[in-house]
């Protein structure tokens, strides 16, 4: 398990949208969001969620330039943290943690955990869920991580 998880705003939302926000506390215990995130979440963050205020500024307004503000400050977070493993699913987030050299997973990535750690019996009825609002995931994804759950 990572030492240090930060989420961003779109795993929470889409968490929070099917119930299953829970999952993130059964998985890692604590999670840690910014300010930005918690403003762009609206819905009351629950207690194992830490908001931190580390973020450095300078450093946001620059990926700010390519990024939303959630992301950025996300990333930003992440890079004062040692060990920390972020929840992005927004594609070009992903690509600057790649050139940063992030520790990064996604919503699906952090669900297929969830099956393996023995959280959740199946994945596949959060993907109905998900199925059901406007998420918007390839077919590609959902059989990667039906795969990787063990599932297909």
């Amino acid at each position: 398990m990572p030492d240090v998880v930060i989420a961003d705003t779109s795993c929470l939302i889409l968490l929070y949208k099917i119930d299953e926000l829970d999952l993130l506390c059964q998985l890692y215990g604590k999670v840690i969001i910014t300010q930005d995130v918690a403003n762009e979440f609206i819905h009351r963050v629950p207690d194992w969620i830490e908001i931190s205020q580390d973020v450095d500024k300078q450093l946001q307004a620059l990926l700010e330039l390519e990024l939303d503000k959630g992301e950025a400050s996300s990333i930003s977070l992440a890079l004062k943290i040692r060990n920390a493993t972020l929840i992005l699913d927004d594609l070009k987030a992903r690509k600057v943690a790649d050139k940063l050299e992030l520790i990064y997973t996604g919503t699906f990535g952090m669900i297929v955990k969830s099956k393996l750690a023995g959280i959740i019996e199946s994945v596949k009825p959060i993907i109905v869920k998900i199925k059901g609002t406007n998420f918007r995931i390839s077919e590609k994804i959902i059989e990667e991580t039906l795969r990787e759950a063990g599932e297909r």
